[in-house]
């Protein structure tokens, strides 16, 4: 499949190399297309890799990850196009964290919104799945860093899209029991603002490589 990754943080980079060793097809789109990190993972990846402007890279892909500061998403995706969204899956990895008043963050949208949501306003033709915002970029990608059995969460209006998510999520090692819908977008509300208690327990714990488990 050819994957778009939009954006070239940590979150984008870990996510874009997984696809690329799962024998994906990927672009890293960033603002400009000569972007040193963009330019340099496409040169050291393995498989098929390319990097190009967000319009670019969206423009060839089947598939989108939104992997972008989430304060800069609508934006972000504005100028990857409207018209190179239409129709596709968009994996929604992004939370709109607001550091304007230091640490620990706040939200620049939570309770009666969400990013996710703003997304899928924005772009009403493209399939918005809200998925591993809430899972640090190396766990996202292998879970059992972890320690065990742990659960993540998909939320979106259209349920052929969730499952497409599901299996790039299976290629990633999260079994189908551990993959818990949500339902529709409006989820994200949720999702979003588990990552004010991630943040405290990152804190806490002294690691990143946690998740929760929902125990039934």
């Amino acid at each position: 499949m050819k994957v778009a990754v939009l954006g070239t943080g940590m979150v984008g980079r870990t996510l874009a190399d997984a696809l690329a060793r799962l024998g994906h097809e990927v672009a890293m789109g960033s603002r400009s297309r000569d972007n040193e990190v963009a330019t340099r993972w496409a040169a050291e990846s393995v498989g098929r890799a390319s990097h190009g402007t967000f319009r670019e890279a969206a423009a060839e892909a089947e598939l989108v990850f939104n992997c972008t500061a989430g304060a800069a998403s609508l934006d972000a995706l504005s100028a990857a196009g409207a018209e190179n969204l239409a129709g596709k899956v968009l994996v929604d990895v992004a939370n709109p964290l607001d550091f304007s008043q230091g640490m620990p963050p706040s939200l620049t949208v939570s309770v009666t919104d969400s990013l996710g949501e703003q997304i899928q306003r924005a772009f009403p033709e493209t399939r918005v799945v809200k998925a591993l915002n809430t899972i640090n970029r190396l766990v996202m990608v292998d879970p059992s860093r972890a320690g065990g059995n742990s659960d993540v969460f998909v939320c979106g209006d259209d349920d052929h899209a969730k499952d497409q998510v599901r299996e790039l999520l299976r290629g990633f090692g999260w079994p189908d029991e551990s993959v818990v819908d949500l339902g529709d977008i409006s989820a994200a509300r949720g999702t979003e603002g588990y990552l004010l208690l991630w943040l405290r327990l990152m804190g806490a714990l002294g690691t990143a490589d946690f998740n929760i488990k929902v125990v039934r």
